[in-house]
């Protein structure tokens, strides 16, 4: 590990480091709001209880 880092410049070790968070863009996303939900069901949200379709 030692020999990677040594033959590695900072510059190189610190745009590694800086493109890690933009990774996580490319993650698919759970689905926010299925097509086939019920209007009258109870999610939370940030901590706030709310029916569905008060969402809409």
């Amino acid at each position: 590990m030692s020999f990677f880092i040594n033959k590695m410049s900072r510059r190189a070790i610190v745009q590694a480091l800086v493109a890690l968070p933009a990774l996580s863009l490319f993650r698919k996303q759970p689905v926010v709001d299925p097509p086939n939900a019920d209007p009258n069901e109870i999610v939370e949200v940030n901590g706030w209880i709310l029916k569905r379709s008060d969402l809409a």
